[in-house]
């Protein structure tokens, strides 16, 4: 087979986290005052990290202290609260089971805190993935590359025999600036045009799709 690793990004690939992100941001926002957001706009505000989120869901113009007080608050909440109703998306973790026993390895690079990504890794995915690759200091975010290329190193993979998949156009940049073929995924965060604008190699409506493409 071409390829022997299948890397997935998180929030709208492999969990549906949008609801949990929504409560923590707007608990974080009704704390200071500010006008909670809807989901629709979360939805939008999501796929650059934490910080990112925080940065767009406060209005235009807001100091950094007080960023720095709301993000505070956003990430003492979701702490406690990421699993309320995070769930794996259907068919997800079937397929990604498939995938194991016909032999592909298999990772998670997303821009949630490292810390975040290994907890729902552990409860959702029972060992699945074998690299699992979250925000740390130091390491530049997706759509920069440097988070696929920790993790092709951990999974002792050429860049050739690995696939990319995400469900936004950071995610899309992110394949490109690896050198990696993206499959765009349907059924989280963005539309499919807005993944084909971005230039996704591949764009699938249905985990059972995968197998049409990496076997």
């Amino acid at each position: 087979m071409r390829y022997s690793a299948i890397i997935f990004d998180m929030d709208g690939t492999v969990l549906n986290t949008l609801e949990d992100l929504r409560d923590s941001t707007n608990f974080a926002l009704q704390s200071f005052g500010y006008t909670v957001r809807s989901l629709d706009e979360v939805r939008r505000f999501v796929g650059n990290g934490i910080n990112m989120l925080i940065r767009r869901a406060l209005p235009p113009g807001t100091g950094e202290a007080e960023f720095e007080r709301v993000l505070g608050v956003f990430l003492a909440h979701y702490k406690k609260n990421m699993m309320n109703k995070t769930r794996p998306y259907d068919g997800i973790v079937s397929a990604i089971t498939r995938m194991k026993a016909e032999g592909f390895k298999t990772a998670v690079v997303s821009n949630k805190i490292e810390p975040a990504v290994i907890e729902l890794c552990d409860n959702m995915f029972n060992g699945l993935f074998d690299v699992v690759v979250g925000a740390v200091d130091g390491r530049p975010v997706k759509p920069a590359p440097d988070g696929i290329v920790f993790a092709l190193k951990e999974l002792e993979i050429p860049k050739e025999n690995a696939i990319f998949t995400g469900d936004s156009q950071v995610d899309v940049q992110t394949a490109k600036n690896a050198c990696l073929p993206c499959i765009g995924v349907t059924w989280g965060f963005r539309s499919r045009e807005e993944l084909k604008a971005a230039g996704a190699d591949f764009i699938i409506d249905a985990p059972d799709e995968y197998f049409d493409i990496i076997n």
